[in-house]
């Protein structure tokens, strides 16, 4: 399996984005589950009526990659956890990723 720090980083990039409306879900569709493509799906209806209810327009980002941290707890299983710095706070976003068919793949993905 390859290494999963850049499809981390470039993950939690996406998924940031995505929740701020600056880039749409599809794009990520073929490195993600179902389960976590309906859960991302969820956030971002409810990301965007927080938008229209305060008439902001959506927005990218400026967020910088701080520390990430991947632990192996089994063959082919990659939990991780990634560290977003943004304009005055921080989160943070935790993932599993499972091996499939030698790439890696979400089975989930959460914003803290």
């Amino acid at each position: 399996m390859p290494d999963p720090q850049p499809l981390l980083e470039n993950l939690t990039r996406c998924v940031i984005e995505i929740l701020a409306g600056a880039r749409e879900l599809e794009q990520i569709a073929r490195w993600v589950d179902d389960n976590v493509y309906k859960h991302l799906l969820k956030r971002v209806v409810l990301s965007t009526r927080a938008r229209q209810a305060r008439g902001a327009k959506p927005v990218r980002p400026a967020v910088a990659i701080g520390s990430v941290i991947v632990t192996h707890p089994a063959d082919g299983v990659v939990e991780a956890t990634v560290i977003v710095l943004g304009r005055g706070r921080a989160r943070a976003v935790a993932f599993r990723l499972e091996g499939l068919d030698r790439r890696w793949r979400a089975t989930a993905i959460h914003v803290l």
